[in-house]
């Protein structure tokens, strides 16, 4: 038998070496292969992320759309749920096939309508605005001349690079002309992408149903998967951690999403009563680029105040005042009522996140990056309380701040005694400045 268990041993031990050694050279090849050579690793994951977008859109559907299932559930057909739950079963069934038909239901409807109203206005506001390029052009012609009859340098310094100017534009468009057959296939390559990405939406929204057909038992799966690999304690952290993201995740991403539909809903009828041109395309620019954080209302303004200027300078001025006082009333009121601070990041890691995201996702990583960047912050700052819990030091961000120190008396120059005279050398010659003064000594202390 102690012969049995010592193989049973060394077996085990051989075993971690060889899948320790298995991982380490497949990670190098790996990463030879990623950087250096003929970068198959990322062609297979681009193709197994495109397999799967569709299943990716359809569980951020499911995942958007649950508190609805669960809102009509417990309102309407809260009978049978509870009946369900004595029988043994995690839902009704019957509640939960009209639930996901009402939530949809309703969802069409109000899709349908704004769709219905908002497309032929903007369809209009994209033709009035094609149909008076020919009028802006004239407009801005006006303003340089004026620029010019009060500026006369300007006129000399703008002519003097005009040959410069010309010879650039030239070179523009003939290279344009020549990569003609590239833009058209590029063109051609932006429709199908365009297609693609309704197809995967439509499959997406079918996994949803079935996500949120069966939530509870995905929910459940995952959580026997979880207590077969990792031990209970962790366990318990590890689903801590995953109620604080769905936290994080749940409330900026659905708040932020209802948030920018009421200020473009606000800024549609503030813009239909001022009589501001544009007010379908502004509106629709404004609540869209409302959806990132802290540069979004910025992004949406600066356009919408350009197209206005082309029309009516005074309306531009007014439009701005509009936007800054809707912006106020986004800023103040209406965001902290719905998102709160469920974050939890100061504006300048908001920035930071936003830079990051964007710079590697676009517009998408510009919105999610300050989630993520929240669940990264609460993960290092639960390192950080354990590490400091273990060492039996407080984990109260203010003790490090020392506010409650009070400072000391800083003495005068000329009333300070030093210890020890100043030793100056020139050369090979030393001057002390000072007198040594001696410390008195402490008085011992007396035993008790």
């Amino acid at each position: 038998m102690p012969q049995n268990s010592s193989n049973n041993t060394d077996h085990a031990a051989y075993m971690k070496i060889a899948v320790a050694a298995f991982g380490t050279v497949a990670a190098i090849l790996l990463f030879f292969d990623t950087f250096f050579g003929t970068k198959q690793l990322p062609r297979l994951w681009s193709q197994f992320f495109d397999a799967f977008m569709p299943i990716i859109y359809g569980a951020f559907l499911s995942y958007m759309l649950a508190p609805a299932i669960n809102f009509f559930e417990g309102w309407l057909f809260f009978d049978s749920l509870r009946k369900a739950r004595k029988e043994g079963k995690l839902s009704s069934t019957s509640a939960r096939v009209c639930s996901i038909v009402i939530m949809w239901l309703i969802l069409s409807i109000l899709v349908y309508l704004l769709l219905s109203v908002l497309l032929p206005e903007l369809y209009r506001s994209i033709i009035q605005l094609a149909s008076n390029l020919e009028t802006y052009y004239h407009t801005i012609n006006g303003w340089i001349r004026m620029l010019f009859e009060r500026f006369p340098e300007t006129e000399v310094w703008l002519s003097d690079r005009m040959a410069d100017i010309y010879t650039q534009i030239e070179t523009y468009v003939t290279d344009m002309l020549s990569q003609l057959q590239s833009l058209m296939a590029a063109a051609g390559r932006g429709m199908i992408s365009v297609m693609t990405f309704l197809k995967n939406l439509l499959i997406g929204v079918i996994v949803s149903i079935y996500f949120l057909g069966t939530k509870e038992q995905c929910a459940a799966s995952a959580r026997r998967i979880l207590y077969g690999l990792f031990s209970r304690k962790n366990v318990r952290w590890i689903l801590r951690g995953a109620r604080r993201v769905d936290t994080i995740f749940a409330g900026f991403v659905r708040g932020k999403l209802l948030d920018s539909l009421i200020i473009g809903v606000l800024c549609f009828i503030g813009c239909s009563l001022l009589n501001f041109p544009y007010t379908p395309l502004i509106s629709v620019f404004v609540g869209v680029t409302n959806i990132i954080p802290f540069f979004g209302p910025f992004l949406g303004a600066i356009p919408s105040v350009f197209l206005i200027l082309l029309v009516s300078p005074m309306q531009a001025l007014y439009f701005t005042v509009f936007v800054l006082a809707l912006q106020q009333l986004d800023g103040n009121i209406i965001g902290p009522k719905i998102l709160g601070d469920q974050t939890g990041l100061s504006s300048l890691w908001v920035i930071i996140a936003i830079l990051v995201g964007g710079s590697f996702f676009g517009v998408a990583g510009m919105f999610f990056g300050v989630p993520v960047c929240a669940c990264l912050r609460y993960a290092g700052d639960f390192l950080i309380r354990q590490r400091l819990a273990k060492r039996n030091l407080p984990t109260d961000l203010m003790t490090y701040a020392k506010v409650n120190r009070e400072p000391r008396p800083v003495k005068p120059f000329h009333d300070l005694k030093p210890t020890q005279p100043l030793v100056v050398r020139i050369g090979k010659e030393e001057f002390r400045i000072g007198k040594e003064c001696k410390k008195e000594p402490e008085k011992p202390k007396e035993d008790s």
